[in-house]
């Protein structure tokens, strides 16, 4: 048995060298926002420090979307999108004060981020060489005629869309969009509200379990299945049912603003999604 050699690398295209930097420049925007707006904070509490800490690990989220552009995997569109989106929404809630007027360094710095993210969404969805250069799927070893090779597998499952596979990564941000003001809540019981302790918990268990019931029902929608479909469907408005009146409960109006609108986002991107996608796949199953 013998090893198949390693293919040269090719030059990629100078569009994809200018999202990827492009991608760079918005991961340190992301930071940098996010440490002005925790300096210039009057009030530097628990539930600032979840969220904006949950908003810096975006920046990590560039990094792996960086990775997915340079290898040209086809899941870098929609990924680059939920998460141009959603920087802008966590971002966005954390430059508005609860009192006053927001600071002139924060207003600025969030208008960059938003031209950033404006800027790699249109390079992912409006550029052509990028759009040609996305195509490709995860790499694997295979052994075919005696020969061993490490090269790109082609999924089993029928080819999926582009809408679909958006409607697959908004609703994989559900879990994290819920676990996040669960998180704050839970400065409420360091403020004596000991009453709310099993709510709180039961709040951040669901959001755990929304992660696998998501996983579960987008494995088999990217197969084709109808009822996945609904099941999505249904996994939405649930978790919007429960999300936003516990956001207004425990967090008041300023959490349901900064902590719901996200989750709104995403499950609104979400449906669209599934909306524009064909209900049939593309291509038969083999």
């Amino acid at each position: 048995m013998r090893t198949a050699a390693v293919t040269p690398p090719v030059r990629r295209p100078s569009a994809v060298r200018a999202l990827t930097t492009l991608l760079a420049s918005t991961a340190a925007a992301t930071v940098v926002v996010e440490l002005l707006n925790w300096w210039y904070a009057p009030e530097q509490e628990f539930g600032l420090a979840v969220r904006t800490g949950w908003a810096m690990l975006r920046s990590l989220g560039f990094l792996v979307l960086i990775g997915q552009v340079n290898r040209g995997r086809a899941g870098a569109r929609p990924f680059g999108l939920i998460l141009a989106v959603t920087t802008v929404f966590a971002v966005g809630r954390l430059v508005v004060p609860r009192q006053g007027v927001p600071p002139l360094p924060g207003l600025v710095g969030f208008a960059v981020l938003t031209a950033l993210c404006l800027a790699v969404v249109v390079l992912l969805y409006r550029s052509d060489t990028v759009a040609g250069h996305l195509v490709r799927h995860r790499r694997g070893l295979v052994v075919e005629g005696g020969t061993i090779s490490w090269r790109e597998v082609a999924p089993k499952r029928p080819e999926v869309t582009g809408w679909l596979l958006t409607s697959r990564v908004a609703a994989f941000t559900y879990s994290p969009l819920m676990l996040v003001p669960a998180l704050v809540a839970g400065g409420a019981v360091l403020d004596g509200r000991l009453a709310v302790v099993p709510v709180v918990l039961a709040w951040f268990a669901a959001g755990i379990v929304v992660s696998y019931l998501v996983l579960f029902c987008t494995a088999f929608l990217l197969r084709g299945r109808r009822w996945a479909r609904r099941l999505l469907v249904t996994i939405t408005l649930g978790v919007l049912a429960v999300n936003l009146p516990l956001c207004w409960w425990l967090l008041g109006l300023d959490g349901l603003v900064r902590d719901g609108a996200p989750l709104l986002a995403a499950a609104t991107l979400a449906l669209y999604a599934l909306h524009r996608a064909p209900a049939t796949p593309t291509t038969p199953p083999r």
